[in-house]
């Protein structure tokens, strides 16, 4: 069944997105099916131009539409880039209360990559970026940002090597310059656009967000993917109203 039926391109199509790309499995479909948006929002987000990469693969791919039997199956996916980084994407709607441990347990597991007798110097830098639906540190809410290991006198960086990022998606108003320069505010808007209309301004801004709004149009019209996402998004409303009963009994 097509979602949109009367419509043949994102271009003429109008109303409410039945999943946009805060939805996990959206994120992941899109993400897996277009290389070229793929090395868009990477560029965006470590400040990169097209030139600079030469290979962008994901190392952990899925067969999309497939049924999941298990409601906790991950979907964060695993990149590698120009063969000397591993990057972690990761969306996250729902506040697990366990995202600092869960990040930095990713983050640690990507880096622990060497087979015996290779040298530490072939390690591959690892970089996890999560994207939330929600502020992980209430004091502290920031658009984008990056956490190293450094020296808490000096400031210093003990190591490139493992990097950690954070996008607060409810938060596209503390936007900098910077982030501005890079498009990271587009990628937002696009990850939370909750119409046809939202999509198409945003398109016209950027190659790689109407490469991404063209993939999403395609995907949508697809039976199966919207059964995973539908999937998803029951799965993400259990989780909310669990928490809510804790909340309330406690």
């Amino acid at each position: 069944m097509n979602s949109h039926p009367s419509f043949t391109s994102f271009q003429d199509a109008s109303g409410p997105l039945a999943f946009n790309m805060t939805n996990d499995y959206m994120f992941r479909a899109v993400l897996q099916s277009n290389n070229k948006v793929l090395t868009g929002l990477i560029c965006s987000l470590l400040h990169l131009d097209e030139s600079d990469i030469f290979s962008v693969a994901i190392t952990n791919p899925i067969v999309l539409g497939e049924s999941i039997a298990d409601k906790e199956f991950r979907l964060d996916i695993n990149v590698s880039l120009n063969d000397h980084s591993i990057i972690n994407l990761e969306m996250q709607v729902a506040n697990k209360l366990n995202c600092p441990e869960r990040s930095v347990s990713y983050l640690c597991r990507s880096y622990d990559q060497l087979n015996h007798g290779q040298e530490y110097s072939k390690i591959k830098s690892v970089i996890h970026i999560g994207f939330l639906d929600y502020t992980l540190f209430e004091d502290y809410p920031e658009f984008y940002a990056t956490y190293k290991l450094i020296n808490v006198k000096s400031g210093h960086v003990y190591s490139d090597k493992l990097t950690l990022s954070v996008v607060d998606l409810t938060c596209i108003h503390l936007v900098t310059e910077e982030d501005r320069l890079y498009h990271l505010d587009y990628w937002a808007s696009l990850f939370k656009a909750a119409t046809w209309e939202e999509i198409k301004m945003l398109s016209q801004k950027d190659s790689y967000i109407h490469e991404a709004s063209d993939t999403m149009f395609r995907l949508s019209a697809d039976e199966e993917i919207q059964k995973r996402c539908r999937d998803r998004e029951k799965y993400y409303l259990d989780i909310r109203n669990y928490q809510r009963v804790i909340c309330s009994e406690g």
